[in-house]
């Protein structure tokens, strides 16, 4: 069975609505959760999250309302925080993640942290049995990525093109894919412009996919109420999930 996460952006439209879709998302299908943490500068997302990004931070979302979140959904749902490294460094980083495995967060998704700089966390990580996700690019040479995934916890995020999320580029994937796996038995999940249109051809090889952008446009669209907007996200979970599988 081959693994769906899901992206979604935390306290976007608010923090009740971002529970209801979350908890929605864990009975469609969706194994693991991407609680999204708002940020002023989301480099490695693309216009979509940046734009929920921006939406979050200007409904006036706090750090806060995320361990509000996370402590509801985390018992429920595999339940991940996704951030930039300077929304947490602010928190203090040995008292956030303990804070963070007592709520039910199994890990971190810090893209703009090199794999060099998260090694100064490995540590703390590993004693709180906290996973920080290793990412693996196709720009990285053979001897990198064996460093990289030497000792990757939970599954390995796999850039599938070097960009940012949200775009259509495709690629062959399959040389990737089989570098990646020479040197690991840890499951490589495939992120950056999957959708249901891609989400079957991009997962060949691999263990899973990561979706965001898909599920980001469905919220910012404005014909739709809150409840609609949410069963056509659990519905495109459903599909999509069916699709890596079938």
């Amino acid at each position: 069975m081959k693994n769906l996460v899901a992206y979604i952006t935390s306290g976007y439209p608010d923090k009740n609505f971002t529970i209801d879709l979350a908890l929605t998302l864990g009975e469609s299908g969706v194994d693991t959760l991407e609680l999204g943490v708002p940020f002023s500068d989301p480099v490695a997302d693309g216009p979509a999250i940046e734009n929920a990004n921006h939406k979050a931070l200007e409904l006036g979302f706090k750090f806060q309302n995320l361990l509000e979140i996370s402590e509801i959904i985390a018992p429920k749902v595999d339940t991940l925080w996704m951030g930039y490294f300077n929304s947490f460094y602010q928190q203090n980083m040995q008292k956030l993640i303990p804070h963070a495995r007592e709520l039910g967060v199994n890990g971190l998704i810090i893209p703009d942290v090199p794999h060099e700089e998260a090694l100064a966390y490995k540590e703390l990580f590993d004693s709180n049995k906290m996973a920080n996700i290793s990412f693996v690019a196709p720009t990285d040479s053979k001897e990198r990525i064996k460093e990289i995934v030497s000792d990757a916890k939970k599954f390995i995020y796999m850039v599938a093109y070097t960009g940012i999320t949200g775009s259509g580029t495709a690629e062959d994937l399959q040389p990737f894919l089989a570098d990646i796996k020479h040197y690991t038995k840890t499951p490589v999940y495939v992120g950056f412009g999957v959708n249901k249109k891609t989400a079957k051809e991009k997962v060949k090889g691999a263990d899973g996919v990561i979706v965001g952008s898909a599920f980001i446009n469905i919220l910012l669209g404005t014909s739709l109420s809150k409840q609609e907007q949410i069963q056509k996200c659990a519905t495109l979970a459903q599909n999509i999930k069916e699709q890596i599988n079938s």
